[in-house]
């Protein structure tokens, strides 16, 4: 009765959302990315199952498959960062009812186990077993190969719910989810070992012939992380609502070289204070440097990116990426507080300043990760510093015309989960334009001069934006103006 009580409320907070009837767009993208990436798996299935059975000489298709299933656990455990909130999250509103704490975090647990979000890689994993297996094994051997990889499914979403919980304490816990995975390469790529190929082969070919040892083993594995889990959520739940603030004293930096400023040297201490005490903007920023960094190194050494194209959209990319998630949610924070603002005539106007200042300063960092692939000599000086102007130009320009039409409100205690639901129409076309208009006017005078000059051009034209960056964003502030009653109306809706 629990369950379907949680599962009811949660479809009801859904639709109650201020945002639910504004955000039908972002629906719709939703569903056309999950109805092309099901199309996409099917289709990837199906190639898989014919090439492997035709290519392979004796072995079964199915036995090359299961080879790598780590890899599609891996795969798994990835996607369920961009879709799928930790268990910590979802159990917080319920703390104060009347119901008993260890059996609420069973429930969601269980919850979290009967997710239809185990069975999308079905898309895939489906159709290549209904063509391979059943020659051998007949249409049982199906149905028992499918309910095993449901489990190693479920297996894996307990898994990422240990990760992501310890995650959300300190981001140092990163190591564990990449240690784990990097030793499995590790073991798996060495010369004539295989040894988790040859284990999830034996257990792919356990779960077809019905052997209870393989299923039991997988089914004590998702009892003890189900275990873990629990411990942990009751440890952490116990620890917070027992938690007392504070009351030492700490040094806090105050920026005071930003006082010759004035009101903008305010207000950039503040962007600043938001990206460092912020969970949603703190994490962002965090995310984006490991992400940065990564692409950086990935670039430089090795040979996976190393197309002119994939190299010009991981330069954009890096520069982008912390601008898109911060940039792209412009004005929410500050809803909370947007009627004090507009008590000023100034005040939004010399706000989007010290964006856009705060913002350019941030690009020195990408621009220095992205000397590690300049230095191994896998793109040119000039092309690093010319996307950084173009981005601190151009991209920035794009991104900001957001702050007119914005008016969500994000809580200043949002976290990371709930700071990116419902992404509006013109939000959506900003960071796409934002990310990939650069790859394509840069394509375009590829076409007609040599990359040198290309690099040159976009070099000019994200100065001329910078230098005139006052009157693009004057324009931005007088057309906010504009619509500030619609505006404001909307950020107070959603507080």
């Amino acid at each position: 009765m629990l369950l379907s009580i949680i599962r009811k409320n949660d479809k009801l907070a859904a639709k109650r959302n201020p945002s639910f009837e504004r955000n039908r767009f972002a629906k719709f993208i939703i569903y056309f990315m999950v109805a092309f990436w099901a199309a996409y798996l099917i289709f990837i299935g199906i190639t898989l199952a014919l090439g492997l059975k035709e290519g392979i000489q004796n072995m079964e298709a199915y036995h090359v498959f299961n080879q790598f299933i780590i890899y599609l656990l891996f795969a798994d455990f990835l996607l369920r960062f961009m879709g799928q909130p930790a268990t910590s999250q979802e159990i917080k509103p319920y703390l104060l009812f009347p119901i008993k704490k260890n059996k609420l975090i069973d429930t969601f647990l269980l919850q979290s186990g009967l997710s239809i979000f185990n069975l999308f890689w079905f898309f895939l994993v489906l159709p290549f077993a209904v063509i391979t297996i059943p020659e051998t094994y007949g249409f049982w051997g199906v149905i028992l190969y499918l309910f095993g990889m449901w489990l190693l499914f479920i297996m894996n979403n307990y898994w990422y719910q240990i990760c992501k919980t310890l995650l959300r304490q300190k981001t140092i816990y990163l190591l564990l989810p990449a240690a784990v995975y990097g030793s499995i390469l590790a073991v798996d790529i060495l010369p004539k070992t295989n040894y988790f190929g040859r284990f999830t082969m034996n257990l792919g070919e356990g779960f077809i012939q019905g052997n209870i040892i393989a299923f039991i083993g997988v089914i004590a594995v998702i009892l003890l992380l189900f275990i873990i889990n629990r411990y942990m959520q009751i440890y952490l739940m116990y620890k917070e609502l027992g938690k007392v603030e504070d009351s030492n004293i700490k040094r806090v930096s105050q920026f005071k070289f930003l006082d010759r400023y004035g009101e903008v040297g305010e207000f950039m201490r503040l962007e600043l204070k938001l990206c460092l005490r912020n969970k949603a903007v703190k994490h962002q920023v965090r995310m984006g440097f490991i992400i940065m960094l990564t692409f950086s190194f990935v670039l430089a050494f090795t040979d996976v990116y190393n197309g002119t194209g994939m190299s010009r959209f991981i330069c954009i990319y890096n520069y982008a990426i912390l601008s898109v998630m911060t940039l792209g949610q412009i004005m929410s924070f500050e809803g909370n507080y947007i009627d004090g603002l507009l008590c000023r005539r100034t005040s939004i106007f010399n706000l989007l300043l010290a964006k856009f200042y705060v913002n350019c300063f941030i690009l020195l960092i990408p621009f220095a990760f992205m000397m590690i692939p300049v230095y191994k000599g896998k793109i040119d000086l000039l092309m690093a510093f010319a996307y950084m102007l173009f981005t601190a130009g151009v991209v920035f320009a794009l991104l900001m015309q957001y702050a007119v039409y914005n008016k969500k409100t994000i809580a200043l205690n949002a976290t990371i989960m709930r700071s990116n639901r419902g992404s509006s129409f013109f939000q959506t076309i900003v960071i796409c334009c934002a990310l990939f208009l650069p790859i394509i006017f840069n394509s375009l005078l590829s076409s007609l001069f040599s990359d040198e000059t290309t690099y040159i051009i976009m070099l000019i034209t994200g100065a001329i934006f910078i230098l005139t960056h006052r009157i693009w964003i004057k324009n931005i502030y007088t057309r906010m103006m504009a619509r500030k009653f619609e505006n404001l109306e909307g950020f107070r809706e959603t507080r």
